[in-house]
């Protein structure tokens, strides 16, 4: 059995007993205690692997594992608590559209396309993937009103209207394929399924495309995936 394997042995059995005793007690059959006549022996007999009908784990793996899998349980319990959006008195439309798709983005499912001007009075447009833009900044200042969200030359596309610069980068969720002779593309990479931005085109398979009212930009636009891929 490869590492990964194992990984995979142990969490199953982690996911499925409360304790490590609870697991020992699992591979103790009938017979087992009707000759050794000891509980406690046959638990250690098994901890040994000398007895059991099962995968051998030792305990100090079970209990780290048992461990892990709370930590993580918790931080994400606390991550879709604290919210940045959480208690903001939210009046754009926008700022409501993101709101709402935040916890969902917490794992990676929206495009936003933002039309408007910096600060410098130049038009600029662009694709941003709005889970890596939460996981690498805090949003507290966007939906508190104190900056704008605008898309910048390091997000999956920037476009500036006056110097004509154009930028594509790929993300951990989006590749983008520049190259189409019809436009923009973009793949989710969980499931590779197509998200085209054309508003002339269907936006693709388990795709939609939301035009979102706004007084903060000139246009903008909120593309959802729901990735169908089994995890």
């Amino acid at each position: 059995m490869d590492q990964e394997e194992g990984s995979t042995t142990v969490d199953n059995i982690v996911t499925q007993f409360n304790t490590y005793e609870d697991f020992l007690d699992s591979q103790i059959t009938t017979l087992d205690l009707y000759y050794l006549e000891d509980e406690g022996l046959a638990r250690q007999l098994v901890e040994l692997g000398y007895r059991g009908t099962g995968e051998v784990v030792k305990r100090e793996d079970f209990e780290a594992r048992k461990a892990a899998i709370e930590i993580a349980r918790l931080a994400e319990r606390t991550q879709k608590k604290t919210l940045t959006s959480a208690g903001k008195d939210l009046h754009d439309n926008f700022l409501k559209a993101l709101a709402v798709r935040e916890e969902d983005n917490r794992s990676g499912i929206s495009v936003i396309f933002i039309r408007d001007r910096n600060s410098h009075g130049q038009e600029v447009s662009g694709y941003i993937d709005y889970a890596h833009r939460l996981k690498i900044e805090d949003f507290e200042v966007y939906f508190s009103g104190k900056k704008r969200l605008l898309p910048r030359p390091t997000d999956m596309s920037f476009y500036n209207w006056d110097s004509h610069v154009a930028v594509w980068n790929s993300t951990p969720n989006y590749q983008v394929i520049a190259d189409n002779p019809e436009g923009l593309l973009f793949k989710y990479k969980r499931d590779r399924k197509i998200l085209n931005v054309d508003p002339k085109a269907q936006p693709g398979d388990n795709s939609t495309r939301t035009p979102i009212q706004t007084e903060l930009y000139i246009q903008a636009v909120i593309f959802d995936h729901v990735s169908r891929r089994k995890t």
